[in-house]
């Protein structure tokens, strides 16, 4: 009998296995081309139907151009193909939405803080107080734009009465937030959008507009005044003084320095040019010692200068006022 050896037995192989070892490969393969079929239809798709990134030079620019977000300039840019004006509109109405949502809820949030704007126009002047939160927001560039539109709003209207003799009117919020920007928004809603950019509350607190005879002036002075500002002075404290008399040449001079005594001594009446000085309590105007050059009383400089005054009013930040 003969044996064979371990290394000598051949292997049996059964057919049915061999037959499913083959359909297994068939089906891989088949699989594999089907899926390289699938790919290449979805690139070709994707390709012919593209969806736009930012432009990177477009999105630095919106962003410059209106403060908001990386996040939400690089949303709108995208939403209109890189269109920056629609994407810029669609900004602005979304933020004007947002700050409307946002202005009911942050109205009892304390605002001390903010800016006195004061603008001067031939005859004419006005002086607005804008509040916020914080001083941070205040200086702000978009802050400080509302605070510029709300003086040139209040003086467009008040150049728009074509009022004659000496005209001083005092302006609310509800009075302010109905004037409207020079073929623009309400203020109302600018101050909705600037709330729904800055994130804080704010409010268009009161504003008063002057108007004089040609012949008489008014002195203006702003302390802790915001720099970079062209056309019209910001700052903390603000003075409008109506005077009239004086020398021609140093008008401007005179007035400055009157309103430089009115913020810094905080009269409360006029007084009368004969008033006896009550020292360091004096609230009246005329017998208080003139602040700039503290060897008179102010109407001995006015005396000294041949001039008069007929009026002032001061703003501080954030101050109580008799209404309130």
């Amino acid at each position: 009998m003969t044996f064979l050896s371990l290394s000598e037995e051949k292997p049996h192989v059964c057919p049915v296995d061999v037959t499913e070892m083959a359909l297994y490969s068939l089906f891989r393969s088949v699989r594999s081309e089907l899926g390289k079929a699938c790919l290449a239809q979805h690139q070709s798709i994707y390709t012919s139907c593209p969806s736009f990134g930012a432009d990177k030079a477009l999105l630095l620019k919106l962003r410059k151009s209106t403060g908001y977000t990386f996040i939400n300039c690089k949303k709108a840019l995208e939403k209109f193909n890189n269109d920056i004006t629609q994407a810029e509109r669609w900004l602005n109405e979304q933020a004007q939405k947002e700050g409307w949502s946002k202005a009911s809820k942050l109205e009892g949030r304390k605002a001390k803080e903010g800016l006195i704007g004061v603008v001067m126009n031939d005859n004419s002047a006005v002086m607005v107080e804008v509040n916020c939160e914080t001083d941070f927001v205040a200086r702000n560039e978009k802050f400080q734009q509302l605070v510029k539109d709300v003086a040139l709003s209040v003086m467009a209207h008040h150049k728009s009465q074509r009022h004659t003799g000496y005209v001083k009117s005092l302006l609310s919020y509800d009075d302010i937030a109905k004037l409207h920007l020079p073929e623009g928004p309400s203020l109302a809603d600018q101050l909705a959008l600037t709330i729904g950019r800055l994130g804080e509350n704010i409010g268009m607190r009161r504003a008063v507009s002057l108007g004089v005879p040609s012949e008489w002036h008014i002195g203006a002075y702003v302390h802790g005044a915001v720099p970079g500002q062209v056309g019209m002075e910001m700052g903390h404290y603000g003075a409008l003084v109506v005077f009239n008399g004086g020398s021609k040449e140093g008008t401007e001079t005179l007035g400055r320095k009157l309103g430089q005594h009115v913020v810094g001594e905080a009269p409360v009446t006029l007084g009368n040019m004969d008033d006896i000085p009550c020292g360091d309590s004096e609230t009246r105007l005329l017998p208080q010692t003139f602040l700039p050059d503290p060897k008179y009383t102010v109407g001995q400089y006015l005396t000294l200068h041949d001039a008069r005054v007929l009026d002032f009013i001061r703003f501080q930040r954030g101050e109580k006022t008799q209404v309130e």
